[in-house]
């Protein structure tokens, strides 16, 4: 996504409640002013790879060098100009290159095979590659990337699919004990099985890319395949009007917090609204029904504001619907459902569905939402000691 949309804005707003909520790290155990990040090519590929780490600190736009150093953007044009090169070269096959991140700083780190990636500026900031859109120069470049927070509550990171799927990797972060959290690793032959599920989907088979050369550079979420016309956009029209009827006269209740689990909304269709009152009885969050896009971006009218009751609502709304549990499931708690229930009706999220079946632990960033009842790939530490982002095998 990009670095102003959901995943990452969501790593920033997770970052700061845990910021307020965390105890003070110690002197001995407190995160470095600068992160060492390793990137290791276990890919097979045998092209140059090349790293750019983009982001904010302070508000301020800028990039990262390998010595971890932040550099605000300067210029920018209508229409946009080029970016100075900012690339690190990355490792060769079978072996590491490291860098480092410093404090403050939230965004991606991207990482291209063979050619590099073309990013502009424009005055408001960095346009990056949008290889989904008509004649971006980038269609046919093998790339990817990882999103990253790292401050004083520590560092947080995740792969994302919510895009595209493209180039296998796995995040990972070192405790001071030397304990590793590894998320975002495929199965063996995981790569493949997604591409040949996805090509073999009734609905979703155009939505996989390939160049010249017969390489697939990568899978296009729904989200991006209808906005550039390679999906029915009304695909998931069926079923949004099926769960709207399901709650005409019975409520569809929402407990949208782990650690507040009898905090309760309680919602009702009417037309082509669904209110939601309080345990009291008043009302405090009305959507319309939304469209299939609105429920591929959670967005539109179910947009989901950083407060603690229409945005918890629109998040779980948007995830139940993606997943297909939401005319079944009229409690939507969180952590009581079970993934083995997700995507079992014929108008899903099939896309979602496929990558997270090939995920060694099951995990995805399949849609904005995919966190909702944990289901992503985040790691975090509030003290790491070094982060890494491996390059996995293209199979």
């Amino acid at each position: 996504m990009r670095v102003r949309t959901k995943v990452f804005g969501a790593l920033a707003a997770i970052a700061a409640t845990a910021a307020a909520v965390l105890p003070t790290a110690t002197a001995q155990s407190a995160a470095p002013d600068k992160l060492p990040l390793t990137v290791v090519n276990n890919s097979g590929r045998p092209e140059q790879v090349h790293l750019y780490v983009v982001g904010q600190q302070n508000g301020q736009q800028g990039y990262v060098t390998q010595a971890g150093d932040f550099v605000p953007w300067q210029g920018g044009a209508v229409p946009p100009v080029p970016a100075p090169d900012i690339s690190i070269p990355g490792p060769a096959l079978g072996q590491s290159t490291t860098l480092q991140l410093p404090k403050h700083v939230s965004g991606r780190i991207y990482m291209s095979f063979g050619d590099k990636l073309p990013f502009s500026l424009t005055p408001d900031g960095l346009v990056h590659p949008a290889p989904w859109a008509p004649g971006d120069p980038s269609h046919d470049i093998l790339f990817d990337f990882a999103e990253f927070n790292y401050d004083d509550s520590g560092i947080w990171m995740n792969t994302t699919q919510v895009d595209m799927f493209a180039v296998p990797h796995s995040v990972s972060v070192t405790a001071p004990d030397g304990q590793t959290i590894t998320r975002g690793e495929l199965k063996p032959g995981g790569r493949n099985a997604v591409i040949e599920a996805v090509r073999n989907t009734p609905g979703f088979e155009n939505t996989v890319v390939t160049r010249a050369d017969g390489t697939v550079v990568r899978v296009l979420s729904p989200i991006k395949a209808t906005e550039h016309g390679l999906m029915d956009p009304n695909y998931l029209q069926p079923y949004i009007d099926q769960v709207w009827n399901t709650y005409i006269d019975r409520d569809l209740v929402v407990k949208p917090f782990a650690d507040q689990p009898d905090v309760a909304f309680y919602g009702r269709s009417d037309g082509a609204t669904m209110t939601f009152r309080d345990a009291n009885g008043q009302p405090v969050a009305t959507f319309e029904k939304p469209t299939s896009a609105d429920v591929w971006g959670c967005h539109g009218r179910l947009f989901a504001p950083n407060d603690a009751v229409i945005g918890p609502i629109a998040r779980t709304l948007c995830a139940s619907l993606q997943r297909g549990t939401l005319h079944t499931t009229e409690v939507q708690q969180y952590g009581a459902q079970q993934p083995d229930t997700f995507y079992h009706v014929e108008r899903t999220n099939h896309y979602s569905r496929m990558v997270h079946e090939n995920m060694a632990d099951g995990r995805a960033y399949g849609f904005p939402f995919d966190d909702v009842m944990a289901q992503d790939t985040l790691v975090h530490h509030p003290t790491p000691q070094s982060a890494a982002i491996t390059l996995t095998p293209f199979e």
